[in-house]
């Protein structure tokens, strides 16, 4: 089923509740891939009924950035995910979501001036509005992310926290294609050139992890290992290679508890993002 109106979707979930349903919600901005679909599967597992939202949120994308170009196929998004199990889809227009006047921002600012939110300033100020927004109109017991977006997830689990929403955030592991690359929705815009440059974000992050296999726990050391693994592909262009605390993401010179190992890469044009945790182990 395909809803266009919040007052609709209101309606659908509240009469799921009162037979006492579950519900479980997949935000999405569409160009549904395989990623997105073993989250769905993961909420269908979970709950009686799933949301899906499928929504290109403007206020997450910056002046110079690919919001009118970003990928849009709602026909093949909506047979995903009713294919994966999915009840219903939500796919507002931004005038069903957004007042002309509104004036209320949602900011986690701790965790947003690093990072992806050091280059992309204001992204994750519409990211926390848009999702607030969606929590309140959809109310699941339990909302899905990718670990791809691995600073997302933090900034969302501290803002859920910190506003007392009731739901719980469930991180799911990232999905790849075979050959390595992490699956994204921006991975369309690569040329085939491009898409085996690509290969480098995991490889590089490969690389890291022998080190760490091998005992290095000095993150300058480390970095420079991603560093010069990504050097070698003539069409990548490092964004940040960093190495932080998973929770609080300060930047750590010595790896002693679990930290996040990002990277942002260009490939030509498109910038691409990948991670991994690494986790101590005390027993």
């Amino acid at each position: 089923m395909l809803v266009k109106e919040i007052k609709e979707l209101r309606s659908l979930i509240k009469s799921w509740k009162r037979e006492g349903l579950s519900v479980g919600f997949v935000p999405t901005m569409g160009a549904l891939h395989k990623g997105h679909e073993s989250l769905i599967k993961k909420a269908v597992l979970e709950n009686d009924k799933v949301v899906v939202s499928v929504f290109v949120n403007p206020t997450q994308f910056g002046p110079n950035e690919d919001y009118d170009s970003y990928p849009r196929d709602i026909n093949k998004d909506l047979a995903l995910c009713l294919n994966a199990g999915a009840a219903l889809v939500f796919n507002p227009e931004p005038s069903e979501m957004y007042f002309d006047n509104k004036a209320t921002t949602v900011s986690v600012s701790s965790l947003t001036s690093v990072l992806c939110g050091a280059k992309r300033p204001g992204h994750f100020d519409g990211v926390c509005l848009v999702v607030s927004k969606l929590l309140n109109i959809v109310t699941p017991d339990k909302a899905y992310f990718g670990e791809k977006d691995a600073q997302q997830v933090a900034v969302l689990k501290r803002m859920v926290r910190d506003l007392n929403i009731d739901v719980e955030i469930v991180a799911c592991s990232i999905i790849r294609e075979e050959d390595g690359l992490a699956k994204s929705s921006r991975n369309t815009y690569l040329s085939k050139d491009e898409r085996q440059a690509a290969l480098i974000l995991s490889k590089s992050l490969e690389r890291a992890k022998d080190s760490l296999k091998n005992g290095e726990r000095n993150a300058t050391k480390l970095k420079e290992v991603i560093k010069a693994e990504l050097s070698k592909e003539p069409l990548a262009k490092i964004d940040y290679v960093e190495i932080v605390d998973s929770d609080s993401l300060e930047n750590v010179e010595t790896i002693e508890k679990n930290v996040l190992i990002p990277i942002a890469v260009y490939i030509g044009k498109t910038r691409l993002i990948d991670n991994f945790t690494f986790k101590i182990y005390t027993y």
